[in-house]
């Protein structure tokens, strides 16, 4: 029986690479999966720029076709158009992978639906990155995964993913805030399926070469905070708990990360003045403790925020976030930037892997101090 294969291709102005995605994930399908039923969707939020036309012009031998709906826009809303496709043909295995990916190579589709075929529901992926690309996941999306869900996914929004068709009606069924309809959608599919019991993988797809995301204070980072937060807040956080790697797939070695650079002298003038500008919300978000130390440190002009003091900080703005949503995640937003500029300063030197490994470090502070949240919830 042929086993039925949806690949989602989430857009918006990617006119210029999503021909060479679509190219490359019809390779794969016709290499691999050549006996199955297959269909590459592009899953668009109304592009201006030719996105749909050069999607439907690459030469592929799998069926194509587009998603779109007329004034539908966001990330979460396109996927969630994906899923209720997926769950009405009774799709088995679904990858989605983002359009301006410049390293997805033919053998990825393979690598992506091996885990499904062996029975876990939700693949995530594990790439090389650059020790200052991923800068929301690395101090707020991992850490606190790893801390209060006891999974060591170190990718959960890294936009690459596969799944079972089981798991995309599990999605549609449960709530969504307007934050998971467009960059909070990533998040909100992680946590979720491991409150939902379902089996989780990584696959180690190589490097991740594609449109870097440079830490900014932009609404990717508040509508992915939104998200977090409050699937955080919608099940129990243990006591205690052990944490989990999910077994990896894919690639057996690490490649080579992205070239990538980073102005921090820029992203320290931007802390310090969103800090003046905002001082009244962190005043209301912080306890006084906290918000005494932060003002001693900033004063110095040096907005050093070592990892001890930011998982404080960090579980201080999601036990906000119950009253004061707006106040804790813009607090967040902007302590963040003295997290990213202090961890710019901690690794300069170091070699990707010992960045690397102190990004592990990070994770386990928060999961040592996890009662200091569990209290503040009380």
């Amino acid at each position: 029986m042929s086993r039925k294969i949806v690949v989602g291709i989430p857009s918006y102005n990617e006119g210029e690479n999503i021909g060479f995605v679509a190219g490359q994930v019809d390779k794969g399908l016709q290499k691999y999966f050549k006996d199955h039923q297959a269909v590459i969707i592009n899953c668009d939020g109304n592009s201006t720029d030719g996105t749909v036309e050069h999607f439907l012009s690459a030469q592929t031998k799998t069926e194509k076709m587009v998603l779109r709906k007329k004034g539908l826009t966001g990330k979460g809303n396109v996927f969630k158009q994906l899923f209720r496709y997926i769950k009405k043909h009774g799709a088995r295995y679904c990858i989605v992978v983002d359009a301006d990916l410049k390293s997805i190579k033919p053998v990825w589709v393979k690598y992506m639906i091996e885990p499904l075929e062996k029975g876990y529901d939700y693949v995530t992926p594990f790439y090389s990155r650059h020790k200052y690309d991923g800068t929301i996941t690395n101090n707020i999306c991992y850490p606190l995964v790893y801390a209060l869900l006891g999974k060591n996914i170190r990718q959960p929004i890294g936009g690459d993913f596969s799944f079972s068709g089981e798991l995309a009606g599990y999605w549609l069924d449960q709530k969504w805030i307007k934050a998971i309809n467009y960059f909070g959608i990533d998040i909100f599919m992680t946590i979720s399926t491991i409150r939902g019991g379902y089996k989780t993988a990584q696959v180690n797809l190589g490097s991740k070469i594609h449109k870097p995301s440079a830490p900014n204070l932009n609404v990717m980072f508040l509508q992915v905070c939104d998200s977090l937060f409050h699937n955080l807040g919608a099940g129990k956080i243990e006591e205690t708990i052990r944490v989990k790697k999910s077994r990896m797939f894919g690639l057996k070695k690490l490649a080579r990360p992205q070239s990538l650079s980073f102005d921090d002298q820029k992203i320290k003038r931007d802390v310090l003045d969103e800090y003046r500008t905002h001082l009244s919300t962190i005043r209301k978000v912080l306890p006084d403790n906290h918000f005494e130390t932060i003002s001693s440190i900033f004063k110095t002009g040096e907005p050093v925020i070592g990892s001890g003091l930011w998982c404080r900080l960090v579980y201080d703005c999601v036990a906000a976030y119950r009253s004061q949503k707006k106040d804790a995640i813009k607090t967040l937003q902007i302590l963040y930037f003295g997290r990213v500029y202090s961890f710019i300063q901690e690794t300069r030197s170091m070699s990707q892997a010992k960045a690397e490994l102190e990004i592990l470090e990070q994770a386990k502070v928060f999961r040592k101090n996890r009662k200091y949240l569990i209290e503040k919830l009380k």
